[in-house]
This record gives structure tokens, C-alpha cells and sequence, in this order.
């Protein structure tokens, strides 16, 4: 039975990291969801709950980072609330083309958000190109501390 366990928890680690590029999927929260099913299998014998709580306050941070980073690129670039929303808009749309949609419609909506906001092309661009740069940013960050919560799982396993 626990062998089947430690597959089922490599296998929502696996998904999780998968999930970081492709927005269908909970990246980090499947990463979480595979950390404690691992340190359960063995009731946190070799993976600590200070090691569960540290991979959980890193998901908690690659959400926050995730959310904040396209915010903030679009803040930045003195983004309207439409433009916002075009993004946010951008986005969900994004999610039915694929990871090129997810990629690419963020920026079209921000752009087309700000263009209906205030009629200036050039600074719809900047603002969508801001917003679409932010976004990157934060999905890099979540890559990042998905494969940092992978790392403390593993060193917790093996010392």
C-alpha cells in the first residue's frame, strides 16, 4: 500500500511542476498536495512538519508572487482599471488556447483594456507589454519555488 501511496505522491508532484507552465493545473498546490502525502506515508518521520510548513509557506509565496507580479508590471506602466480587467479577461480566455493563449492573451487584453480606456495606442502597448512582462515574471517565480519546495522534499527524504 505505501508504494502505490509514494507513486500517487510523485505522480501529484509531477502534475504540480507540470502546472507552473500550464494554468488548467494547480501547480504549487499539487506540489503541496504530493510534499504531504509524502511526509504522511511515513508519519513525518523523514520529511519533518517544519519541512511541510516551510514547502507550504513557499507555495503561499509563489501564489502571492504570481498574482502580485502581472499587477504590478501593469501598475507600474500606470495601468487603467480597464486595462486590469482586460487582463484579467486576457487570461481566463487564454486558458481555452492553450499555454500560447495563456501566454499571449494577458497582453492582448490589457492592451485592448487600456486602448477602450483612453484611446492612445502607444500606451496601450506599453501598458499590455508591461502587464504581459509582469505576468512572466511571476510565472518564472512560480517555476522557481515549485522546484524549491521539490528540493526541500528531497533533502528532507534523504537526510
Amino acid at each position: 500500500m505505501d508504494s502505490l501511496l509514494w507513486v500517487l505522491a510523485a505522480g501529484l508532484i509531477i502534475l504540480g511542476l507540470l502546472g507552473t507552465v500550464l494554468p488548467v493545473l494547480p501547480g504549487t498546490a499539487l506540489v503541496l498536495a504530493g510534499v504531504i502525502l509524502g511526509a504522511w506515508i511515513e508519519d513525518f518521520a523523514r520529511v519533518s512538519m517544519a519541512a511541510v510548513v516551510l514547502v507550504g509557506v513557499l507555495a503561499v509565496l509563489a501564489w502571492a508572487l504570481e498574482w502580485a507580479a502581472g499587477l504590478l508590471g501593469a501598475q507600474r506602466a500606470g495601468a487603467s482599471r480597464q486595462a486590469l480587467l482586460g487582463a484579467a479577461i486576457g487570461t481566463v480566455l487564454g486558458l481555452a488556447l492553450g499555454l500560447i493563449g495563456v501566454l499571449f492573451m494577458p497582453l492582448l487584453g490589457a492592451a485592448v483594456g487600456e486602448f477602450l480606456a483612453r484611446r492612445d495606442q502607444q500606451r496601450a502597448l506599453k501598458v499590455g507589454l508591461a502587464t504581459w512582462l509582469g505576468l512572466l515574471a511571476g510565472m518564472l517565480a512560480k517555476v522557481v519555488l515549485a522546484f524549491t519546495m521539490v528540493g526541500v522534499f528531497i533533502a528532507a527524504l534523504v537526510w
